[in-house]
């Protein structure tokens, strides 16, 4: 996942780790969320975007895999990459990694839809969006 663009740095605070002393799953989703929207961005698909041009984006189907803990003082990067481009729709990857050890930690896999916010119905990514987007795929 090297050579793919950073979607989100941060820090494991201690607030976000449950009784057993680990990041609890929520904050794992939280940090997720906020690397599509930093993936949305490196797209050209950024705030300005989207509300100028009503138009949003929904995730349709998440799946995340939990491969290590994650402890308060823990700093994490995520990348990301393109799977799969569909017409309407992107699938792509998160993959988080503890930053001192290199070692991915956890990997969530999102289906997303590009959709008009008035009509409230999908539409066709625009092309330089899918041009980005595919720059992007592995």
């Amino acid at each position: 996942m090297s050579e793919f663009p950073i979607s989100y740095q941060g820090l494991v605070y201690p607030w976000q780790c449950d009784y057993m002393g680990h990041m609890n799953v929520m904050w794992f989703t939280g940090k997720f969320d906020e690397a599509s929207w930093h993936f949305f961005t490196q797209l050209g698909m950024t705030r300005d975007f989207l509300i100028g041009n009503n138009r949003g984006m929904a995730a349709l189907e998440q799946t995340t895999k939990y491969l290590k803990e994650l402890h308060a003082g823990d700093i994490v990067t995520v990348r990301t990459h393109t799977v799969e481009l569909g017409n309407k729709t992107v699938r792509f990857l998160h993959e988080m990694c503890d930053t001192s050890t290199g070692e991915a930690v956890a990997t969530s896999e999102l289906l997303a839809v590009h959709f008009d916010t008035e009509r409230r119905k999908s539409v066709p990514l625009p092309d330089d969006v899918r041009q980005k987007a595919e720059q992007l795929q592995k």
